[in-house]
């Protein structure tokens, strides 16, 4: 199967660190991150991998090569200017042919990847984001009030709760008619622009483990989490 890793980020919230690395080289738990995921890619019957990259591309092709050292094929595609998290799949060349994931290179995650592409393949659907239960504590007393501004209620300190994208994706090859070749374009304005049109996108839920390593808690909490497992 085929995944494509968008792995041209300049990791701006991760700096000092990604002035020399890279993001998804960054280590966690003593490989990178990236390693980690074409290991969890390989496992799940991802063979065949296209890393779009960018920022200090070099680095990144130095380290992978080919895929042979880690049993998968490596191809790259090249972003010569910022085209967005959309933008970098109008560029490559040797477009999938059958459905195809896409995700972010800086993911930790125990996601199902095959379950997620056979769910995709069984709905019909253009498009499949993977969704993730986020829990967003408020610190503050939350107030409830009328039209005429009576409070009629009062909730301190609750936790909402938001199905949020995790920036892995499951797509039809058709996407490509709706991804312009070298402008920018975000993911988010993907799917929106797929609604648009009436196209079908579906949710694909799972609540165990996520964390997006391009946030400063997240990769803190990834390293806790790996010296955890090798203490336990």
């Amino acid at each position: 199967m085929r995944a494509i890793v968008l792995a041209g980020g300049e990791g701006k919230r991760l700096r000092p660190y990604t002035h020399v690395l890279p993001k998804p080289l960054m280590p966690v738990g003593g490989r990178p991150i990236l390693e980690i995921i074409v290991g969890q890619l390989k496992a799940a019957g991802f063979d065949d991998l296209t890393f779009a990259v960018g920022y200090l591309a070099s680095i990144i092709q130095t380290y992978f090569h080919d895929g042979s050292r880690f049993g998968v094929k490596i191809g790259y595609s090249m972003e010569e200017k910022k085209l967005g998290t959309a933008g970098p799949l109008g560029l490559i060349k040797d477009r999938p042919t059958d459905p195809f994931l896409v995700m972010n290179g800086d993911i930790l995650t125990n996601i199902d990847y095959a379950a997620f592409m056979e769910a995709h393949k069984a709905s019909g659907a253009l498009a499949t984001l993977a969704v993730f239960p986020k829990a967003v504590p408020i610190s503050l007393g939350v107030l409830e009030l009328d039209d005429a501004d009576n409070i009629t209620g009062y909730i301190e300190k609750p936790t909402l709760h938001y199905p949020v994208s995790t920036g892995m994706y499951c797509f039809n090859p058709r996407i490509f008619d709706f991804i312009p070749e070298n402008e920018y374009l975000d993911l988010p304005d993907l799917v929106l622009k797929l609604i648009a049109a009436g196209e079908t996108v579906r949710g694909f839920n799972f609540d165990d483990q996520w964390l997006d390593i391009g946030r400063p808690s997240d990769y803190e909490a990834a390293e806790e989490l790996f010296a955890k497992v090798k203490t336990d």
